[in-house]
């Protein structure tokens, strides 16, 4: 499909730059781009029909949220699977997740939870990889987005886009992971609507663990 074509065969309602940054992370999450592959902003906006500009923000946009790497002699390119910063990333956001779900829970807003919810049956939806990983990235912001200013809510919100990769990652090597997921889920706005700080933290834990631990695998077994 080219990448100027959304799923849905329909070029949505959206600006040149949110249209650009949205089919673009579609395409990396679902690995339509694979790891590596070089980013050449007149292909793209070719491709795209779009001028230079909005594919130059959508780059810079996808930088921030680690799943764009530039090379001051290569250009953009969509970042390598890197198993030391997966393990990283997951060990940092497993050691301060306990300390985000202690601070919010009985914070979080009503209506933070309910799209967390919409989020939620969005994902048991769709059998799009991409959508899938970038929906699964919103329900987790859902329970930090009330305290958005904290440094720490920028800190994990930093991780929780850079590991956004790696759970499509994760997902294609081990499809049957994504049931999976979708309890947990379910599990962890379960807790925080009834106020469980200790069972929130150990699902919310759990399942960042189990992500790491198949991609762990699937990087053994030679699928990334």
């Amino acid at each position: 499909m080219p990448l100027g074509q959304m799923r849905s065969g329909e070029r949505p309602n959206l600006t040149a730059h949110a249209y650009v940054l949205q089919r673009m992370r579609q395409a990396i999450l679902d690995g339509e781009l694979p790891a590596g592959a070089r980013l050449i902003q007149a292909e793209l906006a070719h491709q795209f029909d779009v001028s230079i500009t909005p594919v130059r923000e959508a780059l810079r946009d996808l930088a921030g949220e680690g799943l764009v790497v530039f090379d001051p002699h290569r250009g953009s390119r969509v970042r390598s699977f890197d198993l030391g910063e997966v393990r990283e990333i997951y060990e940092l956001r497993m050691a301060l997740e306990p300390l985000m779900v202690g601070r919010m829970i009985g914070k979080v807003s009503p209506e933070r939870l309910d799209e967390a919810e919409r989020l939620m049956k969005r994902m048991t939806r769709t059998r799009d990889i991409g959508l899938w990983s970038d929906l699964n990235r919103q329900f987790h912001a859902c329970f930090a987005e009330d305290d958005r200013a904290s440094r720490l809510a920028t800190i994990l919100g930093g991780l929780r886009d850079s590991a956004s990769t790696y759970v499509g990652l994760s997902l294609r090597a081990s499809p049957e992971r994504r049931a999976e997921s979708d309890r947990e889920h379910a599990e962890i706005l379960e807790h925080y609507r009834d106020g469980d700080t200790e069972n929130a933290t150990r699902v919310a834990v759990q399942h960042m663990r189990t992500t790491l631990v198949t991609i762990e695998e699937a990087h053994e077994q030679g699928l990334l």
